[in-house]
């Protein structure tokens, strides 16, 4: 029989002040991007040509994340191929 496992969140710390915009900009970029990858490899999407926009964008509405641009999505392909 399966026994249930608890998750424990990590708690969250403000990011630095003081740096630059594009910083911020592109750190949560990458938070997004890999919780839409981690997404799409939980639903079996193992193969990063099989992830399209339409299928990244798609996923990012079941996960309630804003809809990704294309640099997000190129970002969430690089991610899957990574792994």
């Amino acid at each position: 029989m399966a026994t249930a496992t608890t998750v424990q969140h990590v708690k969250k710390k403000p990011l630095p002040a003081g740096l630059p915009r594009e910083w911020y900009e592109s750190h949560n970029r990458r938070l997004k991007a890999m919780r839409l990858a981690i997404s799409l490899l939980d639903s079996g999407t193992y193969d990063a040509r099989r992830a399209t926009n339409r299928k990244i964008r798609t996923m990012a509405v079941r996960t309630g994340i804003h809809r990704p641009s294309n640099v997000t999505c190129k970002m969430v392909r690089a991610f899957i191929m990574e792994s």
